[in-house]
């Protein structure tokens, strides 16, 4: 897809849309006026024939942009908000500006991100195509990919390994420690219809190590998904537990899907943690202001930003791609399990 796009020329817009390159400059950099039916040929010539500016336009402009954009899937969550922080101080003392963009789906969104210019893009995204990461990194554009699935598909990017995978695979290992064999997953929910599959790490690590401890044959049939919104997650909670599903312990993918369990669970009676354990992810402060507090798997967002910033500068600097790094997680104990 990547090389589809590179093919077309700022000439081939210009006869499409009936105007001369010049003009097309003038709509793609948005310096002069331009006649709106004009500029409105241009603008759907452009998206007709896929055009990526970004290239030409670096070459032109001769000086990077000093701007990083981090796409993300949920911008309003603590842990996004967090690492988001975490990734601007980094970011400052290197001289860039870091944006926070919630990805959208679409191949104009793509090119919009392709035509700012912008020096470099950090994604943190279960959903966001392969193919239009691999159109960034096709546009010369810097990538570095917080891993949390699987980007085995994508060549020339940077790699973080967050830890999830593993992280997901602890905190099963934990429960069972704790005498916990009938653990119930708790997906995250979507109104776009973006659930889990064995991509992400965090529901692989999950899945793998629930058969590999020998606690489920089909650890699928152990998850609570395909909800679109935090209400549908509780209700389909209570409805397992009431058709007499076993369930001794809830892994949510992170804390809030725990904080949801856990009250869908105690409104039906059931204690926490002696009847039902309860681990979340994130270690966010959310799970630390509910009763009882929220055992969470904490992930290490301070040297995830810097290695970030760092391997984007590596990257925007001497035109290379560093070799992947990984952190790993680290479990806080809470009063949601049940102390040794």
């Amino acid at each position: 897809m990547g090389q589809g796009f590179k093919q077309v020329t700022r000439k081939d817009v210009a006869e499409l849309a009936g105007v001369s390159e010049t003009v097309v400059s003038y709509v793609i950099n948005n310096n002069r006026y331009v006649d709106k039916e004009k500029r409105r040929r241009v603008e759907e010539a452009v998206r007709q024939l896929h055009y990526r500016p970004n290239t030409i336009a670096r070459a032109l402009k001769g000086k990077n942009s000093n701007h990083i954009v981090f796409i993300a899937d949920q911008i309003i969550t603590e842990h996004f908000s967090l690492l988001v922080s975490e990734l601007d101080k980094r970011a400052y003392d290197l001289g860039y500006m870091i944006s926070l963009c919630s990805n959208r789906n679409t191949e104009q969104f793509v090119g919009e991100i392709i035509s700012r210019r912008y020096d470099g893009v950090i994604i943190s995204s279960i959903s966001f195509p392969l193919e239009f990461i691999q159109q960034f990194i096709d546009a010369s554009i810097p990538v570095v990919l917080l891993q949390n699935r699987d980007y085995s598909a994508v060549h020339g990017a940077g790699v973080i390994d967050n830890g999830l995978y593993e992280g997901a695979k602890e905190c099963v290992r934990f429960l069972q420690g704790k005498g916990r064999k009938n653990i119930l997953y708790i997906d995250r929910f979507s109104a776009r219809g973006h659930f889990s599959d064995m991509n992400d790490l965090r529901y692989r690590g999950f899945v793998e190590q629930m058969r590999q401890s020998g606690l489920s044959a089909q650890p699928e049939s152990r998850v609570i998904t395909g909800c679109a919104s935090d209400r549908e997650v509780a209700q389909k909670v209570k409805a397992y537990l009431q058709a007499g599903g076993r369930v001794d312990a809830i892994f949510g993918r992170n804390d809030k899907l725990a904080c949801i369990a856990m009250q869908a669970a105690k409104d039906l009676g059931y204690q926490v943690p002696q009847e039902i354990a309860v681990v979340g992810f994130d270690n966010s402060t959310l799970g630390q202001y509910v009763t009882p507090r929220i055992t969470s798997m904490e992930i290490r967002r301070e040297e995830i930003a810097k290695a970030a910033v760092e391997m984007l500068q590596q990257m925007i600097g001497e035109g290379r791609v560093p070799a992947p790094v990984g952190f790993s997680t680290r479990l806080i104990e809470r009063e949601s399990t049940p102390a040794d």
